[in-house]
């Protein structure tokens, strides 16, 4: 098992925030590992949709979805993601924080790559939601 946590001012509305982590046909536009992602335009928690991720298919799937925190899994062979997204509202904009935990065979082959990921994927939230 290996884990990550990193946290990030944003400069961008708390709802900003989460509409953007809540529109999972995006999610490929910024993680390039994912290829597609069959969901509607709002997600639901509870709901599997099929995933992509560098040829293997898999699913992601919303555990949470709570006004200041979302939760999530994907999983394709070998390799399983579970993820938490909290955020705090300060000022104009919002304190972002994500971790994750990568489970499974695969997921300890690829460990070294995912090395700085959880800043990785605040960088790409926060280009995702410049005002």
């Amino acid at each position: 098992m290996t884990s990550q946590e990193a946290t990030r001012f944003i400069d961008a509305p708390p709802a900003a925030i989460r509409d953007a982590l809540l529109d999972a046909r995006a999610l490929p536009d910024w993680n390039p590992a994912f290829q597609s992602i069959e969901a509607p335009a709002r997600a639901a928690t509870g709901a599997r949709y099929p995933i992509v991720v560098r040829g293997l298919h898999g699913h992601w799937e919303y555990t949470l979805i709570a006004e200041d925190r979302i939760e999530a899994v994907w999983q394709i062979p070998g390799f399983r993601e579970t993820g938490v997204w909290r955020w705090e509202a300060r000022g104009a904009g919002t304190v972002v924080t994500h971790a994750f935990e990568h489970r499974g065979g695969l997921a300890r082959v690829l460990a070294g790559a995912y090395r700085g990921v959880a800043e990785l994927r605040l960088d790409r939230l926060t280009l995702r939601t410049a005002q």
